[in-house]
């Protein structure tokens, strides 16, 4: 049963912090699964049981007992997040924010990667390989955007606890773009004459060529 987030409760997060708490450490994928059994930090096993679609993420209380003062709250080892800044935008005219926003948007749904937009940011979930994500918006180079890599923990504290769901939520499950750790393995981003950018994954041997 989940009571709640530290992170969208302010009166809960109070409660948690003057108690006595045990930690389930978790991955992303394991914190996707709706059942499973897990160690806490303090080795009290515990089996977890959540309503159907439901997944847990990081600051999720799972039990809180007021008589004890204890509780058990879900720590998840979040992936790092693509973030996009769009803020050196805001002082330009409202048709150069309309198409700097629509060529962003294209080159980003054209990925089929989720996102979360917070203010002038974009946040996007690891789903690919981060050479693949920066290759890709490189090739677009869209003038005043900036963009960096952030940890997950850095990120958490600006988003509320839907928009954690929807950021962290499948980043564990394979893309349908991605690279392999396999030397064998490789992607390639190509950009086609009207702007359009795929990513290819290849498999190759020892030797092998290019027709493009």
């Amino acid at each position: 049963m989940l009571i709640g987030n530290i992170h969208g409760d302010k009166n809960l997060a109070e409660k948690i912090e003057k108690a006595s708490v045990e930690y389930l450490d978790l991955d992303q994928w394991t914190a996707q699964k709706s059942r499973f059994i897990v160690t806490g930090d303090k080795g009290t096993q515990c089996a977890v049981a959540l309503k159907r679609n439901t997944q847990l993420i990081e600051g999720d209380v799972l039990e809180y007992d007021p008589d004890t003062n204890s509780a058990i709250v879900a720590r998840i080892e979040l992936s790092p997040v693509f973030v996009i800044d769009l803020a050196a935008i805001e002082k330009e005219d409202k048709l150069k924010i309309i198409q700097t926003c629509i060529e962003l948007g294209h080159a980003i749904g054209n990925q089929h990667w989720p996102a979360v937009i917070k203010g002038t940011k974009v946040y996007i979930p690891l789903t690919v390989d981060k050479k693949v994500m920066k290759s890709v918006m490189d090739t677009h180079a869209i003038p005043e955007v900036t963009y960096e890599f952030q940890a997950g923990k850095e990120v958490i504290p600006y988003l509320a606890p839907h928009e954690i769901r929807n950021l962290f939520g499948g980043t564990a499950q394979e893309s349908h773009a991605h690279v392999h750790g396999d030397p064998g393995m490789h992607a390639h981003v190509h950009t086609h004459p009207d702007g359009t950018t795929h990513v290819h994954p290849h498999v190759h041997d020892d030797e092998h060529h290019h027709d493009h």
